[in-house]
């Protein structure tokens, strides 16, 4: 079956652009935003996914605002046209490819009562350049369970956003954020049978993650390892707001703990700059966002990303995270807007990013020996 994208020049296999190559369950291709602002103690982060071989499409937005924390999650059928890229009251829009981008949540607009009290009608436009990071590769098994590609773009923030009874104005100067899109194969949908991973307890997942905005330039820094510290992805550059990028080394982590948890309270880069000095970049996350609570990205037996659920189905969700039971189910990946000083050759700059952190399963240099040393939630 054809659609509107088999009109634009863009095919790469012989098959209708509504086909993908592979034919794994678990091909994705996805927008990802945060939004923020330094002044505010709150942190929006908005998905957006196709799975073409599950044929589904889901969205969910975000919005942490002090102990509050919000979910609007949408699954549709994903059907032939593949330049829909809404589902229920989200919605994604290219204004300008690589550039500028719209996201909106309008659950008035898509007949939807605001149970979960989320609005935004907000335009991203990048600061840099959109930059190719490396390929995500992994097996496990023998089996790909990782094969991405990813651009990243930090940018700033024009519009209106509503969280309860607060609503904001959302301008440049004030609001900042990141973007990301990715696409390839990684798990999505229903949980498959473990097969031969049920003879190994877990896995290890080791991820920091830091898109930092100075000024003129943006650093991105990538670690993923696993137990024994041996790196899956690495990544550090430095890419100037006219497009210049600078390769910055390998990237060397020193990262603390909050005392008996997997949660970041402090991490160091140490990185390296083209003439060979050092660049010491310190990070303080000062506001968290817990992203695998509601949004789908495998805490919720009921709701994983791809999973199907019906021609159409929204929901709107909340929790207040003073609870003690609803903090205790907390754990998994942290993403925090965080305070950044780096510290080089050239005196000190500083800046805003999100830190995004996760420890899980065993890690030998935090300590850890395996899943069952989750430690405790961060104390309120």
């Amino acid at each position: 079956m054809l659609s509107p994208l088999d009109d634009y020049p863009v095919h790469q296999i012989p098959e209708v652009m509504r086909h993908v190559a592979t034919s794994d369950r678990n091909f994705y291709d996805r927008y990802y935003f945060n939004l923020f602002a330094p002044e505010h103690d709150l942190f929006v982060v908005i998905g957006y996914g196709q799975y073409p071989n599950l044929g589904t499409a889901d969205a969910f937005v975000i919005a942490s605002r002090g102990t509050d924390h919000r979910v609007v999650r949408a699954s549709r059928e994903l059907g032939a046209d593949r330049m829909d890229t809404s589902v229920g009251p989200v919605r994604v829009e290219v204004l300008e490819g690589l550039k500028r981008l719209r996201v909106v949540c309008d659950p008035a607009g898509a007949g939807e009562a605001d149970d979960a009290g989320i609005g935004l009608d907000v335009t991203f436009e990048g600061v840099i350049p959109a930059t190719l990071e490396p390929r995500h590769y992994q097996r496990e098994f023998e089996r790909v369970t990782f094969d991405t590609q990813r651009l990243a773009q930090t940018g700033r923030w024009r519009g209106s956003l509503r969280i309860g009874d607060e609503s904001f104005d959302v301008e440049p100067d004030g609001w900042w954020g990141y973007r990301d899109r990715s696409w390839g194969v990684r798990p999505v949908g229903e949980a498959e049978p473990p097969g031969i991973k049920a003879s190994q307890a877990g896995g290890t997942f080791f991820w920091i993650y830091t898109p930092i905005q100075f000024a003129d330039h943006t650093l991105l820094v990538i670690a993923q390892e696993v137990e024994d510290g041996s790196r899956v992805l690495e990544m550090a550059m430095r890419v100037w707001n006219d497009g210049r990028v600078e390769q910055l080394g390998r990237p060397e982590h020193e990262v603390t703990l909050v005392p008996g948890t997997r949660a970041a309270s402090h991490v160091t880069w140490r990185l390296t700059e083209p003439d060979g000095t050092p660049l010491t970049v310190d990070i303080e996350p000062t506001f968290p966002c817990y992203l695998l609570k509601g949004t789908g990205y495998g805490m919720d037996e009921d709701w994983r990303h791809g999973m199907w659920q019906g021609e159409l189905k929204v929901q709107r969700l909340a929790w207040d995270l003073a609870d003690p039971t609803v903090r205790a189910g907390i754990f998994g990946l942290f993403e925090n807007k965080a305070r950044v000083t780096a510290s080089g050759p050239g005196g000190e700059q500083q800046g805003w990013g999100m830190l995004e952190f996760a420890c899980l399963g065993a890690h030998a240099r935090s300590g850890f020996a395996g899943w069952e040393d989750i430690g405790l939630f961060p104390p309120g």
